[in-house]
């Protein structure tokens, strides 16, 4: 998936293949391809539990962290920058898309020197129910269908979890739920990013 969306944007990409969950041999091969690449992506071991490899990995590697993605799906993604790369760290599928949307392509447009072009919501109306954090942006995957009145209206995948690549491929983009939204409820006016618009 990440490969595809790059190549949308005329990026080449090598595929550095499965690393093992090793902390000095992960550094060791992103110290090797930092030289030669403008962008380093990785997925997988990026939370903060003891068997966490690739957070690790980029300290050793990576000496100055630029930053966190705080959004959900995505959370924990990081990145770093070292000499002319970016390192990214990515979470599972559907944390990798909404991050790669929203950070890595736009520093691949700006690495490129494209313009940038700002994001706006379709409003459109809520019918489901919600609840999440406060001070965290969240995406909802959802579906768009004509309501009884012909509004179209948001409809919330059954399915809950970032690693489901169906809640993707079976939908028709994204509900942005600011920081400062703590709920949602049916007939509530939010904000839809189709895919189309994302990639």
């Amino acid at each position: 998936m990440l490969m595809a969306m790059l190549g949308r944007l005329g990026c080449e990409v090598s595929d550095l293949g499965i690393l093992g969950d090793d902390r000095a041999a992960l550094a060791s091969a992103l110290k090797k391809v930092a030289g030669v690449h403008d962008l380093i992506l990785t997925t997988g071991g990026v939370s903060t539990g003891e068997r966490t490899t690739s957070r690790p990995a980029s300290k050793m590697s990576v000496p100055s962290c630029c930053g966190a993605w705080r959004s959900s799906p995505g959370v924990p993604s990081r990145w770093n920058y070292w000499r002319h790369a970016l390192y990214r760290v990515a979470g599972q599928s559907g944390g990798e898309f909404v991050t790669f949307v929203h950070v890595v392509r736009p520093t691949v447009l700006a690495l490129s020197g494209a313009a940038q072009q700002q994001l706006v919501p379709m409003p459109v109306r809520a019918a489901f129910s919600y609840k999440k954090k406060i001070a965290r942006r969240e995406y909802v995957r959802v579906n768009l269908r004509k309501g009884a009145d012909g509004v179209l209206e948001a409809v919330k995948f059954p399915r809950e979890g970032a690693g489901l690549l169906s809640s993707l491929v079976d939908t028709d983009g994204l509900v942005e739920l600011g920081e400062d939204i703590t709920q949602v409820q049916p007939g509530q006016t939010v904000g839809f990013l189709s895919y189309a618009s994302l990639i």
